[in-house]
């Protein structure tokens, strides 16, 4: 029994070895998380933790500005993405996630507790959608369409995290 998703890929059928050596794929599948068979976009919020741990060892300035150069490009990476499979926001396709987890904790001090609780509250903003998450989801299409949503969820998580973290 395999651990990845079916063995064909989006509308045109590939495979995850072919996901695996695109290097637009391989980043859109968050390093082969979005391959996973269960929750792949919870797969791809964990891959996200290292890149978080490594952003988070830099000044406020430098995490900045990486996480504004993942989200960006990440509206080319998700769209070439979604072109290859010929499938708009296909499950595996989780550089969203990644750019999500990582504007959760943009404004939040480093600390394994803000990891987590960022973790659970960006996922319960990505999977329930409130409007206007829900709306961009709906509305807004290609690779900005496909970020967009993960990013508000990301702010909205933030926001509640950066409140949180206030008061504790």
């Amino acid at each position: 029994m395999s651990i990845f998703l079916n063995t064909q890929l989006g509308k045109n059928k590939l495979t995850p070895r072919q996901i695996l050596s695109d290097p637009t794929l391989f980043l859109a599948f968050g390093f082969g998380s979005g391959l996973a068979k269960k929750a792949p976009g919870t797969m791809g919020t964990l891959a996200a933790i290292p890149v978080y741990w490594l952003f988070a060892q830099t000044n406020v300035f430098v995490y900045s500005l990486l996480t504004l150069i993942v989200t960006v490009s990440g509206i080319w990476i998700c769209d070439g993405a979604a072109k290859k499979l010929d499938e708009h926001d296909f499950g595996g396709i989780v550089w969203d996630e990644i750019a999500g987890y990582l504007i959760t904790l943009w404004l939040v001090p480093y600390s394994w507790q803000a990891m987590v609780l960022g973790f659970i509250l960006f996922r319960i903003f990505d999977i329930l959608k409130p409007w206007p998450i829900s709306w961009a989801d709906r509305k807004v299409c290609g690779g900005l369409g496909i970020m967009l949503d993960d990013v508000l969820a990301g702010v909205f998580a933030g926001a509640v995290l950066f409140w949180a973290s206030s008061y504790f």
